[in-house]
């Protein structure tokens, strides 16, 4: 086991699985050093790792730039995200059974990404994202194809307060027949934050419904953000 997977393993799987039901979100402890932070939000730079390049502006996403790595990953990537999915299926496969949902996710990521491609969805989606002053993240869901895994992960590859301030990560929750309740949470570097794809279950008067969600990022007032964003499934 690698040193990204032993973090992993170390935090409470338990309280995360509890907080992420309650809020669509949670935060885990450290997963990238600072100085494995730095190594990672550099990779940036080296356009031969990622497959495609987005700015955000111009598709009216918001303001900022993205990469989707291409494979092979670069280790802390593959390894965290092999690590993660694991993990994360045990509440997956929870939600899908309060909502009364198909569970289609295998036990291992490989074998789940083996039918993502199956059904055409074929590119990678770990993702780099770099923002700048005046920079943000529209409200949207990751949802890429028909097959879609209900959790993702980002990390924060920058500490919030010192080298940014503002770019704090939002989710925005459709409650029924009531107002839409929103969260913003830090990101502090090297921890990652669990949050909902595109819904989380919620208790009713009925039993179970499905509470849709979206996320985003909040204009980054000064400095420069950097985040690693985990998708679990591929992209069509």
């Amino acid at each position: 086991m690698g040193i990204f997977a032993e973090r992993v393993g170390a935090a409470d799987w338990g309280v995360l699985a509890e907080e992420v039901g309650a809020c669509g979100s949670a935060l885990t402890p450290v997963l990238l050093e600072p100085d494995e932070c730095a190594k990672v939000a550099e990779l940036y730079d080296e356009v031969r790792l990622f497959r495609s390049t987005v700015d955000m502006e111009r598709y009216r996403f918001g303001a900022g730039q993205y990469r989707y790595f291409a494979r092979p990953f670069p280790e802390p990537v593959r390894e965290l995200r092999e690590a993660l999915y694991p993990r994360l299926l045990p509440i997956a496969r929870d939600w899908a059974a309060k909502l009364g949902r198909p569970a289609p996710w295998p036990d291992t990521l490989d074998a789940w990404l083996e039918m993502c491609h199956a059904a055409g969805q074929v590119k990678p989606t770990p993702i780099l994202l770099r923002y700048g002053q005046g920079d943000w993240n529209a409200l949207h869901r990751d949802l890429y194809g028909d097959l879609v895994f209900p959790l993702q992960v980002v990390i924060g590859l920058d500490e919030p307060g010192t080298d940014y301030t503002g770019g704090e990560f939002l989710t925005v929750e459709q409650r029924a027949r009531a107002q839409s309740r929103g969260t913003a949470t830090p990101l502090p570097r090297g921890r990652g934050l669990v949050f909902t794809t595109r819904d989380r279950p919620v208790r009713t008067a009925r039993g179970w419904s499905a509470a849709p969600m979206r996320h985003g990022v909040s204009v980054v007032r000064s400095g420069r953000r950097r985040t690693l964003g985990l998708v679990f499934h591929d992209a069509a």
